[in-house]
């Protein structure tokens, strides 16, 4: 028996339907009094699959402190972020009000709800209520809907009920969060709250999480978008029951009644698109990350004053042909990546805005020459008015040029590193020494 069992299973794998029928085949081979419970057992220990969701995920850069940098959308065409860490409990109050006030008591199946919904349904003749939990709702989701038959509505209880033997209650209501349909093609409370109201969820306001909590509910016809009388008389509706609860006092109820819905979608931020495309390419593309949710050390403030500084001087420099810029900010002491701009966005296409400027390939020479002026600025060897000989210089049959075969006699060492001379730089490594440089350049290894 024990055999045939196993083979069953093995052979029909994780389908629950088809385990169903091989269970049944087997209960006619055996005494209904043991054989049918113990089949039943197996039933529901084997009917989850080992993973609910196998959905592709937006890729997600954030900053050392969990600020969001920039995002890119799943490869299905979806925003649909990684699942969190936490749900932000107004978010959690109003969903569990509006859909599951008994989550923390049954066991996956409300027989209450279920009841009340056979009543209703009856009542009306058509099916108006469907008693779902929040359970059986992420197991409809993870079973990509199937039609709303009694025999699916058996299975999906089934399968809830394993799904509370197996997951803690929070959990559960993260599976929920991460993957429930907020209207278009945003899944998942944390993408909801970046496109409808560019913030994260943990800033969301008693309106705001009451909109998102009713919004799966009908994401095909309750759409910001449009119907948005019937959106906010929904929303309306939940705020009066959280009051009603005491889960929120009269004047919160009062200024949230007021908050108007969000207009349109926002874009998500797009902080550090280039750092986005090179953590992309790196560590989820290559699957050396075992998520797409990246942290980086970069500090979001620091991020955005240096996109400021190198924009106003891109104006500036855009009237001498000069379309690109970049700017990497680095902790000397930790090595720590601090801000990072790959290129100016502004400049256009027809100028390779797209380009990052920090990983292109470019001449060794002009990489060194700031860390020998930084070196000998520090050592007390050079000071950045000093001057610099800029002749035509030989040195054991080498004889250095500048780009454009032009010298210019003296040239202070801060004129030559923003020009980027190669003869006065030869000159100072000759005065530093070689062998002391490539010491100190081997100790930042």
């Amino acid at each position: 028996m024990r055999h045939s069992i196993h083979r069953g299973i093995k052979k029909t794998g994780s389908g629950l339907q088809r385990l169903a029928e091989r269970a049944w085949q087997l209960s006619k081979r055996y005494p209904k009094s043991t054989g049918t419970f113990f089949i039943l057992f197996l039933i529901w220990m084997f009917c989850l699959p080992r993973q609910l969701f196998d959905s592709p995920t937006s890729m997600v850069l954030e900053d050392r402190q969990g600020n969001l940098l920039g995002a890119r959308i799943a490869a299905d065409g979806q925003w649909r972020f990684p699942a969190p860490d936490s749900i932000p409990s107004k978010f959690a109050q109003a969903l569990l009000a509006f859909e599951d006030r008994r989550f923390y008591y049954h066991p996956g199946v409300d027989p209450i709800s279920l009841s009340r919904a056979f009543v209703q349904n009856l009542r009306s003749g058509k099916v108006v209520s469907g008693g779902s939990t929040l359970t059986m709702q992420v197991v409809r989701l993870s079973r990509d809907n199937p039609p709303r038959t009694i025999w699916q509505k058996l299975i999906e209880m089934m399968m809830a009920t394993r799904l509370e033997a197996t997951y803690r209650k929070k959990s559960i209501l993260k599976l929920y969060a991460a993957n429930a349909p907020f209207g278009g093609n945003v899944v998942g409370l944390e993408a909801a709250s970046w496109r409808y109201f560019g913030k994260a969820p943990h800033l969301l306001s008693w309106a705001e999480a009451a909109m998102l909590a009713v919004l799966p509910n009908s994401p095909a016809l309750i759409h910001p978008g449009r119907n948005r009388a019937a959106l906010a008389a929904k929303r309306n509706r939940l705020l009066q029951r959280l009051f009603d609860d005491g889960r929120i006092d009269a004047l919160t109820l009062e200024l949230a009644l007021v908050e108007p819905l969000p207009e349109a979608p926002h874009p998500l931020p797009r902080l550090a698109p280039h750092l986005l495309d090179r953590a992309f390419a790196e560590f989820v593309a290559t699957g050396r990350l075992q998520t797409s949710r990246v942290r980086t050390t970069v500090e979001v403030a620091m991020q955005q004053q240096l996109t400021e500084v190198l924009s106003r001087y891109q104006q500036l420099f855009r009237y001498n042909e000069i379309h690109n810029l970049a700017g990497l900010v680095v902790d000397v002491e930790t090595g720590q990546v601090l801000a990072y701009v790959g290129n100016v966005i502004g400049s256009g296409a027809e100028h390779g805005e797209e380009v990052d400027v920090i990983k292109a390939p470019r001449s060794t020479g002009s990489i060194l020459k700031p860390f020998l002026y930084g070196m000998m600025l520090h050592d007390g060897q050079l000071l950045p008015n000093a001057l610099v000989p800029d002749v035509p210089t030989i040195l054991s049959g080498y004889r250095p040029e500048n780009y454009k075969q032009q010298f210019d006699g003296l040239v202070t060492a801060r004129r030559a590193l923003v020009r980027s001379l190669n003869v006065p730089f030869v000159h100072l490594l000759q005065n530093y020494g070689l062998e002391k440089f490539h010491f100190k350049l081997r100790q930042w290894d």
